[in-house]
């Protein structure tokens, strides 16, 4: 398995034993139609400086905008991962219309990938995401190493701190058990074993996905 897989299965796949139905690892936050990175890099800043969380991943969709991609170290059902999102957009993104924004959370159509149009998502380095506000893509295939370079300097983000910044942004919403990753295993954990299998047929069986990691999820499970 390459480097590239191997960092987007440590950040936003399920484990093994836990079950997929309803919960997830990985949140997306992004703003198009225009991509805006003075809005949405406030969020990255944000999250780090107020809220005391690991940096998200920032990428270019492709098409119209950017986005942040956060890991989560242990799942959460999907209601309060949207509550998370919804709670970043109150307090940093107000004042943004929300037809420009998607919250979502889903491990569905992480970057890199091509396009319909043949124009690519990509991930970028910090520094250089201001340049890519009037061209959103990149023309060519990003290189797998350095994709992999940048998702290895990532770290998900700790259950506590999650219910730390889940209470500072949406003090109403329910909150992660603190033992929930202790409750006795049912029969949906069970079913759930197969969570990294699923990812590695979803990989090989998008035909959006780049060519050298649908190969690679292929070898993967044999």
């Amino acid at each position: 398995m390459n480097r590239l897989l191997t960092e987007l299965r440590r950040l936003y796949a399920l484990p093994a034993a836990e079950p997929a139905e309803g919960r997830v690892r990985a949140m997306l936050l992004e703003l198009a139609r225009p991509a805006d990175w003075d809005a949405l890099g406030a969020v990255w800043r944000g999250v780090q400086a107020d809220l005391e969380l690991p940096a998200p991943a920032i990428a270019v969709n492709g098409i119209d905008g950017y986005q942040l991609w956060f890991s989560l170290a242990e799942p959460v059902p999907a209601a309060q991962a949207l509550d998370f999102l919804e709670g970043l957009r109150r307090r940093y993104l107000d004042g943004i219309a929300a037809q420009r924004l998607t919250l979502a959370p889903t491990a569905r159509d992480l970057p890199p990938r091509q396009l319909p149009s043949g124009l690519w998502s990509a991930l970028l380095a910090p520094d250089l995401a201001p340049v890519f506000a009037d061209e959103p893509w990149l023309d060519t295939e990003p290189g797998a190493e350095g994709q992999a370079d940048l998702l290895c300097r990532l770290q998900p983000i700790k259950s506590a701190d999650f219910r730390a910044a889940l209470e500072r942004l949406v003090p109403d919403a329910p909150v992660p058990r603190a033992d929930a990753a202790s409750a006795a295993p049912t029969p949906s954990a069970v079913a759930g074993q197969d969570a990294p299998r699923r990812f590695l047929l979803g990989v090989m069986n998008d035909a959006s996905a780049p060519l050298h990691l649908r190969i690679e999820a292929a070898k993967a499970l044999l």
